[in-house]
């Protein structure tokens, strides 16, 4: 029996919760963070939902845990954690990650202005604005991008017919737009969105498989990309992503907002050197920008970047006790 502790720094990118563990992360075996990710789902998943679940997290809750690198052009190593499981990639994570590390002195970077992280994705780079001690503002290049799957179809319990398009930006997106049963996110309440999307991600991960062209242990459809007419004049688009089982991102979504971008650079919508501003549900925004045209395997993609803030609001030392029933966590789930 032992209480395990972690050391954790807390904020939010965007409205969107990051808890940063700066110490108690487990140690990994691994030649690549491809290969620790795998070790730490095996044997230590209970971590990430001991620290993201209720009763020491909720439904949104997102983090990473850092480490040192395994490449050795990086800086640092981020495993992402949140309550939808350890994601390849995650950009409101990399950001408010990015910015705390650096505010507490946790990293220092070898290069003033550009951090250089190893994650299970692969390279991100992200480049930063200080001032005063603080970081003002984050833009993560991503990882390649690409549209998987244009106009699939599936029916979806409760709502009849979809129509989506998927697309890869650190994580597999269904893209839902306006449509027959969709009127657009403007029209619809967020208990909607929580009640369709795992009712939609079921119905297309039945129907299709969804696997990255380079890396296989990167495969399966995990969020839901709702879109809708902008509120802030000067975005291009709006979403809502859901993720988990009840959560939707409060932040415009980075890997969301790299398929959204991906997405239109296919249709045609975007071409190198654009800009995309993304809206979140609460109205704040995500500054994309289309970097290059690069390949993933046989698709054609881009490498997108995005700009975005964070803030911390505290210091949360965080205990899982063994004798604590609830030690691993737990979600009040809907039957069946």
């Amino acid at each position: 029996m032992a209480t395990h502790t972690f050391f954790c720094v807390d904020g939010h990118t965007c409205g969107n919760p990051v808890r940063l563990v700066a110490g108690g992360g487990p140690p990994l075996v691994g030649a690549t963070m491809v290969e620790k990710r795998a070790h730490f789902l095996a044997e230590y998943d209970w971590i990430r939902t001991g620290l993201c679940f209720e009763p020491r997290g909720h439904d949104m809750m997102s983090g990473a845990i850092l480490y040192p690198p395994t490449r050795p052009d990086c800086d640092i190593a981020f495993l992402f954690i949140e309550t939808s499981g350890c994601l390849p990639m995650c950009g409101h994570g990399t950001i408010g990650t990015v910015t705390m590390a650096l505010e507490r002195g946790l990293v220092t970077p070898r290069e003033k202005g550009l951090l250089r992280i190893d994650t299970p994705a692969g390279l991100v780079e992200a480049r930063y604005v200080e001032k005063d001690g603080f970081v003002e503002s984050v833009r993560i290049t991503n990882v390649a991008s690409f549209l998987h799957s244009r106009q699939i179809t599936a029916e979806v319990e409760g709502i009849g017919e979809l129509v989506v398009d998927v697309a890869y930006g650190g994580n597999f997106y269904a893209i839902v737009e306006p449509q027959k049963n969709f009127p657009g996110l403007e029209h619809v309440e967020p208990s909607d969105i929580l009640r369709w999307s795992p009712r939609v991600r079921a119905a297309f991960r039945k129907a299709y498989e969804f696997v990255h062209p380079e890396n296989p242990a990167i495969n399966g459809l995990s969020h839901v990309l709702w879109t809708g007419t902008p509120t802030q004049p000067e975005a291009h688009a709006r979403n809502a992503v859901f993720y988990g089982d009840k959560a939707i991102d409060r932040s415009p979504c980075g890997t969301g907002t790299s398929a959204r971008m991906a997405q239109w650079a296919a249709l045609g919508r975007l071409k190198p050197g654009d800009d995309f501003v993304h809206e979140s549900i609460i109205g704040t925004m995500f500054k994309g920008r289309v970097e290059r045209a690069t390949r993933a395997g046989s698709y054609d993609a881009i490498i997108p970047s995005i700009e975005g803030w964070a803030r911390m609001t505290g210091y949360n030392t965080i205990f899982i006790d063994d004798r604590d029933p609830l030690a691993h966590g737990f979600q009040v789930k809907d039957r069946g």
